[in-house]
């Protein structure tokens, strides 16, 4: 065969900006895309904070940063036009689906095969049930309409961490008290976490207490309460939290980033969800997913939590042995 009649590879462009937990739940869609176009060039276009994370996964050959220009900033649409234009992208996989990157899908000339949910795509999901529950599953649908069958939860095995923090314990219990400092309103009050973290350790395990700086106050009050738990707030990448997330008996905390990075892990996770939140969309997804519901978590109590508490087997077989021989 001859040059000419040589194929050249296709250009694939993948769109997902953000955020944390959809970011993570759209690995296994990337993960699937890259699988389906084994011999093309995948291109990523995402936002600065993932830029780690898609090199890590290794599914892509290019990373495209957008800075999400403004209206007002013409020249920054022109050179992101003029970056789209260059990448002679064969098709599209819009995995954000919003009003922008419908946007995007008409800076291009001429338009690529585009798989989304935009006005004017190849491949266009208009199902009213791509957004009835989790993005991940509006994914799953619409790549269907590409061809692509067998979509998984991706369990981050490319994310390689931190698993020996000092003062760590076997068996463990990870809890995420904090959330996104503007959505205080999803936290499940401290005082509350602390009773539990106690009764936790009376039970076996080392309480673990995660989250960035903005959790310090939160996770102060938590070990006021039980001084057994160890507090490494702020002392975890993301990648960390995913190994700790692999071998921990079990996870609890509220509806927050990390809980979306510990759960594809197979970790039990209980995740607490308030009306401040909608679970059937926005719940971590996982094997081992469990969601508790109040209107107001004020109304639920540790004892509540403790009777959801079903840590993994093998572990808690090891923590009731201890508790005996102590």
């Amino acid at each position: 065969m001859d040059k000419q009649q040589r194929k050249s590879p296709d250009n694939i462009l993948v769109i997902k900006l953000g955020a944390l937990g959809d970011f993570i739940q759209a690995t296994g869609p990337m993960k699937a895309i890259r699988n389906h176009h084994k011999d093309a060039r995948l291109t990523l276009l995402t936002t600065k904070p993932f830029v780690r994370i898609a090199e890590a996964c290794g599914y892509f050959d290019d990373i495209i940063i957008d800075e999400r220009p403004r209206f007002y900033e013409p020249q920054k649409w022109f050179a992101l036009k003029k970056q789209l234009n260059n990448g002679h992208f064969t098709r599209v996989y819009d995995l954000q689906n919003n009003d922008r990157t419908s946007l995007y899908l008409k800076l291009f000339s001429p338009k690529p095969e585009w798989v989304g949910a935009a006005k004017g795509a190849s491949h266009r999901n208009t199902s009213p049930h791509r957004t009835a529950g989790h993005a991940y599953d509006g994914h799953v649908q619409t790549l269907k309409l590409a061809g692509i069958q067998g979509v998984e939860i991706d369990t981050l095995d490319w994310a390689t961490g931190e698993e020996n923090h000092k003062g760590l314990k076997k068996p463990y219990v990870l809890f995420a008290a904090g959330s996104a400092p503007g959505r205080t309103e999803k936290r499940w009050p401290a005082q509350k976490y602390g009773v539990l973290a106690s009764r936790i350790h009376d039970l076996g395990y080392q309480p673990v207490l995660i989250g960035t700086i903005a959790e310090i106050d939160v996770n102060h009050i938590i070990k006021k309460a039980c001084p057994q738990a160890l507090d490494l707030t702020a002392k975890t990448s993301l990648f960390d939290l995913v190994a700790l997330g692999r071998n921990a008996a079990a996870a609890i905390g509220n509806d927050t980033g990390p809980m979306h990075l510990i759960a594809p892990t197979t970790c039990p996770c209980t995740v607490l969800f308030s009306r401040h939140s909608n679970p059937n969309r926005h719940a971590p997804k996982g094997i081992n997913v469990n969601v508790i519901y109040r209107e107001d978590l004020e109304s639920l109590t540790p004892e509540d939590v403790l009777q959801a508490f079903s840590p993994r087997h093998d572990l808690a077989q090891t923590a009731k042995c201890s508790t005996i021989s102590h």
